[in-house]
């Protein structure tokens, strides 16, 4: 396959009344792409529009170029209906990248939200912006998750103040202060983060995540149930699922007899149109055999038949196996937090 070559700007021109056009890069080669298109504005009797300083008035179009002709393109914007233009009013223009997915414009604290509907039982108290979650049942070891204050936002209070309370919060409660705070795209400490070890906060080591968002859709296209290794597992794995509500459990094992040698278990999560992945565990013994693979694609499977949209999960960024699994998936990292405890 052969590099497309670069297409010449069109040459600047002249509209038929006399106001000069520009070069440009567009052209029957940006048909289906995401284009920016300066245009002169006509009124209704076709002649140019002036501007307040007497000008020539611009406008600028933008979306995806749906057709190009000999005198005029078409071009479809987001939002609004398709806008015919005349080649001969093209001021300037070129090809954009396309529009990010909905998903990946959602902000930081909207997805991390989601986080919440893992635990049914989660306690989750206001502080302005902040979240201060508590699981009152934990089973094992409180999670991080359930059991932070999600530090996103305005508390309402000076930052100090705000990390006073998270503290007596917890301290009511017999448990340890906790908080999440999201990390900046190029590592430098936030606002927050400077205010956490003026405080005297320590950031807990091993505590980082990436938070991952995808399009259920393409993640079951891409994640096959016949990913496991033939080979290396002789027999199909019996399924055992525990469904309440908007929660399921997949447990993947021995079919016959069942002797409770469980090789997978894996936890999904719906809100709305989000599936919510977590818990995904392998045992030792039973690893590297596309079992995580199979347990991905039932979870996927039961979020598309509850009508979700979006599928996310917590990584850490070290758990190199996890994180190629969810890559090839098609699940993007969308940003990343760390978690503060007092010093």
């Amino acid at each position: 396959m052969t590099d497309r070559p670069n297409p010449r700007p069109a040459p600047p021109g002249e509209t038929e009344h006399g106001t000069p056009t520009g070069a440009h890069r567009l052209g029957p080669h940006v048909i289906g792409q995401r284009v920016v298109v300066r245009r002169i504005l006509r009124d209704p009797s076709g002649g140019v529009r002036r501007g307040p300083t007497g000008g020539p008035a611009f406008t600028d179009v933008l979306g995806v170029c749906l057709a190009w002709g000999e005198s005029h393109c078409e071009i479809a914007p987001d939002d609004a209906e398709v806008v015919r233009i005349a080649l001969a009013d093209i001021v300037s223009g070129k090809p954009v990248p396309p529009r990010p997915s909905a998903r990946a414009r959602v902000g930081v604290r909207e997805a991390e939200l989601h986080t919440a509907s893992l635990w049914p039982h989660l306690q989750v108290e206001g502080l302005g912006e902040w979240q201060l979650r508590l699981d009152p049942a934990p089973v094992g070891r409180p999670l991080k998750r359930a059991n932070s204050c999600l530090a996103i936002g305005d508390p309402g209070l000076p930052l100090t103040e705000a990390l006073l309370r998270v503290v007596d919060h917890y301290a009511a409660h017999g448990r340890p202060a906790l908080v999440q705070a999201e990390r900046s795209e190029d590592g430098t400490p936030t606002e927050l983060e400077s205010a956490l070890e003026a405080a005297g906060w320590e950031r807990v080591p091993g505590g980082d995540n990436d938070f991952l968002l995808g399009s259920l859709a393409r993640a079951r296209r891409l994640v096959s149930r016949a990913g496991a290794d033939s080979s290396a597992t002789p027999v199909a794995p019996r399924e055992r699922w525990e469904i309440d509500g908007d929660h399921a459990v997949l447990i993947l094992g021995a079919r016959a007899p069942y002797d409770g040698d469980d090789w997978v278990i894996a936890r999904a999560a719906l809100d709305g149109v989000w599936l919510g992945l977590h818990g995904l565990a392998v045992a030792a013994e039973h690893r590297r055999r596309g079992l995580g693979r199979l347990a991905l694609a039932g979870l996927l499977e039961w979020g598309a038949e509850q009508g979700a949209r979006t599928v996310w999960l917590h990584v850490e960024p070290d758990n190199l196996a996890a994180y190629r699994l969810y890559e090839q998936a098609g699940m993007q990292r969308h940003h990343s937090c760390s978690y503060w405890r007092p010093a």
